[in-house]
């Protein structure tokens, strides 16, 4: 069994490391050979480490799972700049490609939102679209979510790409209006099912990956 995915968001901290991190302990609990790929970080690599932890492969390296690491907290392609590099698209795909050859699901987590750049002409989106993996999309379950959603997922299929479905998080405690309609309006709007409604802290079950 080889299947993996590529874990999007419409943005940057609507949670997609805690699904892929969360997903990975599910994996992992069901004795299934998982990683997580998290091509570029900006500011610290706790969350590289955490999803290390997770998979019991303290000997994995973090360059494996993470190739780019930039260490000023701002968007790639502006980090990179400040520090005098360039992001390699090639060697990002070069370092997915070899855990794919050790790993039977590999969950590749999107960089920042769908369309932030990374390099100079190239978009997250585009290395999405070099890897062209299933794609999850997740989304802050709030007010104007269906919107964000629905201009992502009309991206990704331009970009001939698939969105298997969408995961809601909501980090709050509370759910208001819009956090309780927001599954059935996306469901309506974008033909896409909800895969999951999270709220702070629930678990996400990797049985939505059909692995």
């Amino acid at each position: 069994m080889n299947q993996h995915f590529f874990i999007a968001g419409t943005d940057t901290g609507v949670g997609k490391t805690y699904v892929v991190t969360e997903l990975l302990r599910s994996l992992h609990a069901a004795g299934i050979n998982a990683v997580g790929f998290k091509p570029i970080t900006c500011g610290d690599r706790a969350e590289v480490r955490s999803m290390r932890e997770i998979i019991g492969q303290p000997n994995l390296s973090l360059d494996s799972v993470n190739p780019v690491y930039l260490r000023t907290a701002t968007d790639p392609l502006m980090a990179a700049f400040l520090e005098h590099k360039e992001v390699d698209v090639d060697c990002l795909y070069d370092s997915w490609q070899k855990l794919t050859e050790q790993f039977d699901v590999v969950l590749t987590e999107g960089i920042y939102g769908w369309l932030t750049p990374i390099a100079p002409g190239v978009t997250a989106a585009d290395f999405a679209k070099k890897l062209n993996l299933p794609i999850i999309l997740v989304t802050d379950n709030r007010k104007g979510a269906a919107g964000q959603v629905a201009m992502v997922a009309e991206s990704i299929a331009e970009m001939g790409l698939n969105c298997v479905g969408v995961i809601l998080n909501h980090p709050g405690e509370e759910w208001d209006t819009a956090a309780v309609t927001n599954a059935d309006l996306i469901e309506r709007t974008t033909g896409l099912p909800i895969l999951a409604s999270l709220i702070q802290n629930d678990l996400v079950d990797a049985e939505i990956l059909n692995v």
